[in-house]
């Protein structure tokens, strides 16, 4: 009885240990993320001190108490230009990452992302269709504003949500079908998500012939991926789809557990998996497809950020979702802060950089023996 007694102690302790080792990861990347906002809101043509950019945020949220900073360019060039794109960059990151991890537990793939699926192919598609068709389906309205609790949005950025997610949704909800057919293997899941993106591309290359040369022009530029629709109003839209989409998907973290040992125990737990999956689906392709409108294809970091988690927390979706969240919206920061200033004054696509992120990552995993889920 002694000995039962000292490996239960034992064994409870090891938990607690590895649980206060997970939410020290959290608040790392926490840390990290804040002061590596801090930092990138700064960095520019224009360099204002951290301290200056800390004044900026003081004097915008208790004016009577701090001063502005002695630059008085500080507050328009932070608050009207950086501080929405570095805010946009960390709800993509955020998205991304999310859907990331998610779709790679719902269907049992190390390496399905928003990327892998066709999801950021189809999300662009939808987006561009809306470009180049939007003025003629709507005409006058598709220019027109809608005020919502005193909020100017543009009809243009709504219609573009709209579609970007019922064709991003589509491409995930096609692979998904197609992975439970009998006898599909893991590396037929991948190929699938890429013959899918291909024809989405395809249509893509379609729109870009038949428009005219302002909006090849929007389309070729958005397509290479950037924060350069970073708006107040872009803010706006996006701050509560991804926050109550990562809400929503946070509060099945359990259920993302139990999906993990095999659909026959989820099952016997009193999980309707199918329905699960494919309203998980619908939540984070919902999210993901929204930020995609804005910043147009940007590849990997579903991928990237839920492996590199994984190797620092294990597979407990309690903490890696939101560790997949600070990491993908660290990871896409920096690498937008590294666009920003590495041509200076030329600002380069995140897209590129990410492309190049992505493509060694995957290469690593492959190397170092994951290469397994491909066969």
């Amino acid at each position: 009885m002694k000995k039962v007694g000292k490996s239960s102690t034992k064994t409870t302790r090891l938990y607690h240990t590895l649980q206060k080792r997970k939410r020290l990861v959290l608040l790392t990347l926490a840390a990290i993320l804040i002061l590596s906002s801090i930092l990138a809101t700064g960095i520019g043509s224009v360099y204002i001190p951290p301290l200056d950019v800390l004044a900026v945020f003081g004097h915008a949220l208790f004016p009577d108490l701090i001063s502005s900073p002695d630059n008085g360019m500080a507050d328009l060039i932070v608050l009207s230009f950086r501080l929405p794109r570095i805010l946009l960059t960390i709800l993509a990151g955020v998205a991304l990452a999310t859907a990331g991890a998610v779709m790679q537990g719902l269907l049992r793939n190390p390496l399905v992302s928003p990327f892998t699926l066709g999801l950021s192919s189809a999300a662009s598609f939808g987006a561009a269709l809306m470009i180049v068709l939007g003025p003629a389906i709507f005409g006058t309205l598709f220019a027109g504003t809608i005020l919502l609790a005193g909020v100017t949005f543009s009809v243009k950025s709504v219609l573009l949500i709209f579609s970007a997610f019922i064709c991003g949704w589509l491409s995930v909800i096609l692979v998904y079908f197609i992975s439970r057919t009998k006898n599909t293997s893991q590396a037929i899941m991948i190929l699938a998500g890429v013959v899918i993106g291909y024809l989405f591309q395809a249509g893509l290359l379609a729109l870009k012939y038949i428009s005219n040369d302002d909006a090849l022009r929007e389309i070729v530029t958005w397509l290479m991926g950037g924060m350069w629709g970073a708006t107040w109003p872009t803010i706006v839209i996006l701050l509560p789809i991804v926050l109550v989409c990562f809400i929503l998907i946070e509060c099945r973290a359990w259920d993302l557990n139990t999906l993990s040992g095999g659909d026959d125990v989820a099952k016997n737990l009193g999980i309707n998996v199918q329905r699960f999956r494919i309203s998980g689906l619908l939540i984070v392709s919902f999210a993901a497809s929204a930020c995609l409108a804005f910043t147009g294809i940007i590849g990997f970091v579903g991928l990237m950020a839920p492996h590199i988690c994984r190797m620092l927390i294990g597979n407990d979706y309690r903490y890696l979702l939101p560790a997949s969240a600070l990491l993908g919206a660290l990871i896409l920061l920096i690498s937008d802060t590294v666009a920003r200033v590495i041509f200076a004054p030329i600002e380069i696509p995140v897209g590129i950089i990410m492309y190049i992120l992505g493509g060694l990552f995957f290469l690593f995993l492959i190397t170092r023996g994951h290469g397994r889920y491909l066969a």
